[in-house]
């Protein structure tokens, strides 16, 4: 069963790095175009800034959730090291639980706030404003997810595995 799990989210974290890169690249497109319309056209499209913006929003979370999963985030582990190892067993575990309710909490009041703008719309792009915003709590379902998977992996392992067998 561990196995499976393992498998399902390792795959899921490589569509999410696979998303958000093309999230990163199409944003870069956008701000070209922006860039070009300003200052060589004369005339910037008025719908641009918020489609960065939006794409911003989606790839940067649905990123952060991969990193979560893929031991990429960011951490200061100097003093985790220097500890003895029951020590750090259960420094870990409380990281572990921190990184889990941080997911939980973005679930959870992402869900609220894209529950409350839903109804609001983007004027340049004419989407929900709700849309731009359900990134967060998928990304914070999905971190909750990695996190306790990171939690219940066997001891011997330092992470989860990142192949595909």
């Amino acid at each position: 069963m561990r196995r499976t799990i393992n498998r399902v989210s390792l795959a899921a974290s490589r569509v999410l790095i696979g998303v958000a890169a093309a999230g990163l690249v199409a944003m870069t497109a956008i701000i070209g175009w922006q860039v070009l319309g300003r200052y060589v056209l004369g005339s910037s499209p008025s719908w641009t800034e918020q489609a960065a913006q939006v794409l911003m929003i989606w790839f940067a979370f649905l990123a952060a959730a991969a990193g979560v999963r893929e031991g990429f985030h960011i951490r200061i582990v100097a003093l985790e090291e220097a500890a003895p190892p029951k020590v750090r067993a259960v420094m870990q575990a409380i990281g572990g639980l921190v990184v889990a309710g941080c997911g939980l909490a973005m679930l959870v009041l992402g869900g609220e706030l894209v529950a409350r703008t839903w109804s609001h719309t983007i004027p340049s792009l004419g989407l929900s404003r709700g849309l731009a915003y359900l990134g967060l709590p998928i990304a914070g379902g999905l971190i909750f997810l990695f996190a306790l998977e990171r939690m219940f992996a066997p001891p011997h392992t330092a992470a989860v595995t990142t192949e595909i067998d």
